[in-house]
């Protein structure tokens, strides 16, 4: 399997498929390391992750989604067919879909994790995504925080780089529950300025990585998902 990657000193990375983001990061995200990509409904969250996964696709390696939304793939599908970088048929072999939907209200946090490391057993990712992880909150009220330090250390045993998406309400900038286990923090934003709604990236954390830490505009489009532009509005 050809692994699409670059080198920055000692650490192994995979591109992002966020065009402009890899030139911030150092060639792009540490492989394997867990990262979190936060922000409010509507920053794009899920369109990043779909793009990292695609990007993986496109370059050989196979990906894992999980969703903790109960969303049928169809649904799912229908979605994320309207961006030009998603075909539908890479949906079902070179990346998995996984809904956990349907097992979260009912699992212990252990049965979840064992749930989820079956799956990544069976399919052996180098990429995975977990969209969103901020939900799990609501459904493991007083276990959360360690399940999240379960979670974390455990994803760093497999060989994959991981993305996980938490919402956050307006004005906090991530989940404070799992940033400090995390190996990276991108942060998406959005603020309205002269009557328009801007969108931002920036990396606040990357282990291992001499990143950017200037907050860059990003624009959302169907042909690239994704995209960090060069200068600020």
């Amino acid at each position: 399997m050809n692994i699409g990657r670059s080198q920055a000193g000692s650490l192994v990375r995979l591109t992002s498929g966020i065009p402009g983001l890899d030139e911030m990061i150092e060639g792009g995200l540490p492989f394997p390391s867990v990262v979190l990509v936060a922000g409010a409904a509507g920053t794009g969250k899920t369109t990043f992750a779909l793009r990292f996964l695609t990007e993986g696709a496109a370059k050989g390696e196979r990906g894992l989604l999980f969703t903790t939304l109960s969303e049928p793939t169809q649904w799912m599908l229908r979605y994320a067919s309207q961006f030009e970088f998603v075909d539908p048929d890479l949906f079902g072999d070179a990346i998995v879909y996984h809904d956990l939907g349907t097992v979260i209200r009912e699992a212990e946090p252990s049965e979840l994790l064992r749930i989820m490391e079956d799956r990544i057993a069976e399919v052996m990712p180098q990429r995975i995504v977990i969209d969103p992880l901020s939900v799990l909150g609501d459904m493991l009220v007083g276990n959360y925080r360690s399940f999240l330090f379960d979670l974390t250390n455990r994803l760093k045993n497999w060989n994959a780089t991981t993305l996980v998406t938490g919402e956050v309400p307006p004005g906090e900038l991530y989940p404070a529950e799992i940033s400090y286990a995390v190996d990276g923090i991108i942060l998406l934003m959005m603020s309205e300025e002269e009557g328009a709604r801007r969108k931002y990236l920036e990396v606040l954390k990357m282990r291992g990585t001499a990143h950017m830490t200037e907050k860059r505009s990003i624009d959302i489009n169907r042909q690239e998902g994704i995209v960090v532009l060069r200068s600020r509005f």
